[in-house]
């Protein structure tokens, strides 16, 4: 499993995300056990979100503790730029309960288990909520209306949610191929082949530790 940490996210045209592009990479920069970080694009807004904790045992990766926390975490999502939302402490603490649900929700999507009820009535209460209010500048760009909320945050995160397990990528929803990490991911790739968080992190260990194991048999 990976240290969950963020930095600078970019802003792609992706499904399930209403980021815009930028011409940048996407995805988050996560840093690994032994300190390398590695870049990880989960493919949508609403499962940028999950790399902030989970449930259960995923809980020692928990970095939203204060309302600031998910106003850094919004900053650098792959949402465009300039949101500043206000968070109370309860919308902190529903963000997390419905980002726990969410985590579920697509581990069982990922693996082909049912959708538990109590997930999905959360995840619609939260996308029932008035979402984020995007604006056009005279410069062309986009912006938000002011005075954003936490809950519109975590609305549009549940929407864009909704709009991933219901769209032409839901069968690609996938957990990463290692045999101990557990990144949820949607792939976007053109040939569908996707099978790691990252390439350059768990792609690459899982070959070396296959090299490994034939070494051994030979």
């Amino acid at each position: 499993m990976s240290v969950r940490a963020t930095e600078t996210p970019e802003h792609p045209e992706t499904p399930g995300g209403p980021g815009s592009p930028t011409g940048r990479l996407p995805g988050l920069t996560l840093v690994s056990h032994d300190g390398r970080p590695y870049r990880f694009d989960p493919g949508a807004l609403c499962l940028e979100l999950l790399v902030t904790g989970g449930p259960g045992a995923f809980a020692r990766y928990e970095v939203l503790h204060e309302p600031a926390d998910l106003v850094d975490w919004a900053a650098r999502s792959r949402l465009p730029a300039g949101l500043e939302p206000t968070v109370s402490e309860a919308e902190l603490s529903r963000v997390r309960a419905v980002r726990d649900a969410l985590f579920l929700l697509t581990a069982d999507r990922a693996h082909g288990r049912p959708q538990r009820p109590e997930h999905l009535d959360a995840l619609n209460a939260a996308a029932a909520e008035a979402p984020l209010v995007p604006r056009l500048t005279p410069d062309g760009t986009r912006s938000w209306a002011p005075g954003a909320t936490g809950t519109q945050l975590l609305s549009t995160v549940a929407r864009d949610a909704i709009d991933l397990f219901t769209g032409p990528y839901a069968h690609r929803v996938r957990e990463c191929g290692a045999h101990d990490c557990r990144l949820l991911f949607v792939d976007t790739s053109r040939p569908g082949r996707r099978r790691w968080c990252a390439m350059e992190h768990c792609g690459n260990r899982e070959k070396v530790r296959a090299h490994r194991a034939r070494g051994r048999l030979d």
